[in-house]
């Protein structure tokens, strides 16, 4: 059964920096590929971060230069780390896996972000 839990959430002002973890178990790790998604209240859920099981990595233009997704394989986890966080930052955020091996995908429960003074 595979199973991906989301963690690192909280309240941070307007500057500051949050690191989220996503641990995965069930699945090959070094195999999958591996998007943070947000999602706030009224807007549809959008992609943020993506890293591939090569290690290639991605970002939404809103959060380019500011965030960085990366993988430790060893550990069955990958991170978002958040700088310069803005208001507009603020949302759940959501971790996403897809075995290269699978047709499936498969979805963490979320954390809350918030951005606020």
């Amino acid at each position: 059964q595979v199973h991906l839990m989301e963690s690192g959430g909280g309240l941070v002002q307007p500057g500051g920096s949050l690191t989220l973890s996503c641990t995965t178990s069930g699945t090959v790790f070094r195999l999958n590929g591996l998007t943070w998604y947000r999602q706030s209240p009224g807007r549809q859920r959008e992609l943020v971060a993506a890293i591939a099981s090569g290690g290639h990595t991605s970002y939404a233009d809103s959060v380019e230069g500011r965030f960085t997704i990366s993988r430790d394989n060893t550990k069955n986890t990958a991170y978002l780390q958040m700088n310069s966080l803005r208001p507009e930052d603020t949302a759940v955020y959501y971790c996403n896996a897809k075995p290269v091996y699978m047709t499936a995908d498969y979805w963490g429960q979320g954390t809350q972000v918030t951005v606020s003074s």
